[in-house]
């Protein structure tokens, strides 16, 4: 209750300050979201489902992961229940801005054109870069060992374009995740593009130990999640930005990162010092 209260006294705060007033320049903020969400007691969360550790299901099918604790913890600090719902880079985006969820945090890599369709709001909560993952066998060492040969992907994720038009991969983009790497195991492709992130996750649990990740990651990009585009300038936006800050700055992200069993990144210390109180002891 006093989470809740603290939250709805935020709100107000927010909605009476000057930079609160204006929703990207196009009006004033409604706030219509935020207001749905702390009346009905419960935010509408859209997570992955197929991205391990960040969001996944464990065996009794509930929905787990990295950003899960962070979805939840947005929840408990808003006062309110959650729900989480599974989504696809392909669904991701209209799901929010179709009101079928209220929040977006769903291993988004932040990008101009997504920035024009949904309310990215930083500062930015992780990054990660572009490789593939492949069989030790084939011995790949060059990105352009992929050109004119067939490498299997997710689709609606942006680095499938990339490999294309740079090296002449032949892209066969599946629905998700795992039908992707089960056509790699079967040898529908020399190897799968994705997430470096991800596919070091994978290349950890043991179960792919006849496989590797040869090539030198490209395209770094920051995460993002994000709040419907017309409530990024307004109460949600802006609290969802100081959820990130506190999360670099009490050094939140990297603990989830070893709750997760995920390999450091340079990127949350680096965000942690820039952050970090300089009063602090």
């Amino acid at each position: 209750m006093i989470k809740k209260l603290f939250a709805t006294t935020l709100a107000g705060a927010f909605a009476l300050a000057p930079f609160a007033a204006s929703a990207g320049g196009h009006g004033t903020c409604t706030n219509d979201v935020w207001n749905k969400v702390m009346s009905r007691g419960k935010i509408v969360v859209g997570v992955k489902a197929d991205y391990k550790p960040w969001g996944y299901r464990d065996t009794s099918g509930e929905i787990v992961g990295m950003e899960i604790d962070m979805a939840k913890d947005v929840a408990a600090k808003m006062g309110v229940d959650i729900e989480l719902v599974a989504v696809q880079s392909s669904n991701r985006m209209q799901f929010l801005e179709n009101g079928k969820i209220d929040l977006m945090i769903a291993t988004m890599s932040d990008r101009k054109d997504r920035r024009e369709i949904v309310g990215i709001v930083g500062p930015n909560y992780y990054t990660s870069g572009t490789n593939v993952m492949s069989p030790k066998a084939l011995g790949l060492s060059s990105w352009e060992d992929l050109r004119g040969k067939p490498v299997c992907g997710k689709q609606g994720a942006f680095y499938n374009q990339i490999v294309e038009e740079r090296y002449g991969a032949k892209i066969i983009a599946f629905t998700g995740n795992a039908e992707a790497k089960q056509a790699l195991r079967d040898k529908k492709c020399i190897a799968w593009v994705y997430d470096d992130s991800s596919i070091g996750s994978d290349l950890s649990s043991g179960e792919w130990d006849e496989f590797e990740m040869p090539l030198t990651s490209e395209d770094d990009n920051p995460w993002a999640l994000a709040v419907p585009s017309k409530e990024r300038n307004c109460v949600f936006g802006r609290f969802m930005s100081g959820m990130q800050y506190q999360w670099h700055q009490d050094g939140s992200l990297i603990e989830l990162e070893k709750k997760w069993g995920i390999k450091p990144t340079q990127y949350l210390v680096n965000y942690q010092e820039r952050m970090k109180d300089w009063l602090a002891d």
